[in-house]
């Protein structure tokens, strides 16, 4: 058994640990609530946005009109591109692992080809490097407020690699905000765009103005420009969603282990009293006399 003075020094070690867990779970929980605000400001307009794709990919076009839009191209898929996006930092229980895996999975076995990657986030950049996964660029350091401009240049890699042919379709891999408790790692297919599942297509005559390849081909690019703001903003909102979870729960995890903690140094204090009687009553013994 450990001696009281190893067990007191544990037991100020998990104290101090303790209100770590809990001071981050505290700037978690007020972070989380400004997070979820702008992913929620934001989705409006994402979902309008998509109800106007969503009624343009259904119309019926023919291969003349196809060529107009070349982000529509559907063809077959010789090589995949994926988007994953992870947060910068830790302390997220299984968050990071769960959307590393999700993109593990799409690599071997949704895609079936050979993928190029780019990461959003240094947890996914440094699991795809260490891996020797094709990594075409990286993005970090957005901050917990990414502006638009700041999403733009994913977009455009992502667009460019698509335009040139060096990939043939492009996935996006984000975790997908439902509640504090819950983030699920969502896969999302953002070029060649396409109707987005679950949208019903409506018979709109729209006019254009001066034509529709001019305005949709400006549009087009801003669609995915939004998918992915609105992919990062859902991450932030799930990393400190998960950070306070987890934050949480190792605070309740020290203050048992405190608890137990105590009650061994108890029982070693009794253990060494017992000890100390029972040398003391021996060495009384000793020197007693017939």
């Amino acid at each position: 058994m450990a001696s009281p003075r190893e067990i007191r020094r544990r037991i100020r070690g998990v104290r101090n640990m303790s209100q770590i867990t809990r001071a981050i779970q505290m700037v978690a929980a007020t972070k989380m609530r400004r997070a979820q605000e702008r992913s929620t400001a934001s989705r409006p307009y994402s979902e309008r946005l998509r109800e106007f794709i969503a009624d343009l990919s259904s119309q019926q076009m023919d291969a003349e009109e196809l060529r107009q839009y070349p982000l529509l191209e559907d063809r077959p898929v010789n090589t995949a591109g994926m988007i994953l996006i992870t947060p910068d930092r830790g302390l997220t229980g299984a968050l990071n692992g769960n959307l590393i895996r999700r993109g593990v999975r799409f690599i071997r076995e949704d895609a079936g080809v050979p993928t190029k990657v780019i990461a959003v986030g240094k947890k996914g950049r440094d699991f795809m490097t260490r891996t020797d996964q094709d990594l075409i660029a990286d993005f970090t350091g957005l901050g917990d407020g990414p502006s638009l401009d700041d999403i733009r240049p994913i977009a455009q890699i992502a667009i460019q690699e698509f335009l040139t042919g060096s990939v043939d379709s492009v996935h996006l891999v984000y975790p997908k905000f439902v509640n504090t408790l819950t983030q699920t790692p969502e896969v999302v297919q953002i070029l060649p765009i396409v109707r987005p599942e679950g949208d019903e297509a409506q018979d709109v005559n729209y006019i254009f103005e001066p034509d529709a390849p001019t305005v949709l081909n400006e549009i087009l690019p801003r669609y995915v420009e939004v998918l992915l703001y609105q992919a990062v903003l859902e991450t932030v909102a799930s990393f400190y969603s998960a950070q306070m979870v987890a934050m949480r729960n190792a605070t309740d995890n020290a203050k048992e282990l405190a608890e137990d903690l105590d009650l061994s140094l108890n029982k070693a204090r009794q253990a060494q009293i017992t000890n100390e009687v029972a040398e003391i009553s021996a060495g009384a013994n000793a020197f007693r006399v017939d």
